[in-house]
């Protein structure tokens, strides 16, 4: 997962318009390029997510009442980080212009 995060901390977060001839290329279909690169956003989106869960367990604190809140700087700094972070779908439309993506399909069983 850390190869993810330092490999798309040059990338630009904002959302830009795509040459569809470009996108099409590999598929020669807009619907299964579209469904590759939203499989493997859903891929990163749940492996950032439970990487940032498990950062901040660490510094989660049980105590018993409610009023009493702590902010940490490094939680706060980690959320950041987190946040600056590219969307899951520019990430993974990066990495599939890019043919960083590897995807098959599998064969279907004809029907006597």
């Amino acid at each position: 997962m850390s190869d993810i995060k330092n490999k798309v901390q040059g990338l630009d977060p904002n959302v830009r318009a795509r040459d569809i001839k470009q996108l099409v290329g590999s598929t020669a279909n807009v619907y299964e390029a579209l469904n590759v690169i939203t499989k493997r956003a859903r891929q990163l989106a749940v492996d950032l997510k439970y990487e940032l869960h498990n950062k901040l367990e660490e510094f989660a604190v049980s105590s018993d009442t409610i009023e009493e809140v702590s902010e940490n700087k490094e939680q706060i700094e980690i959320s950041k980080f987190y946040e600056r972070l590219p969307n899951p779908v520019i990430i993974a439309t990066e990495e599939y212009l890019n043919d960083e993506l590897y995807y098959r399909y599998n064969e279907r069983k004809k029907r006597r």
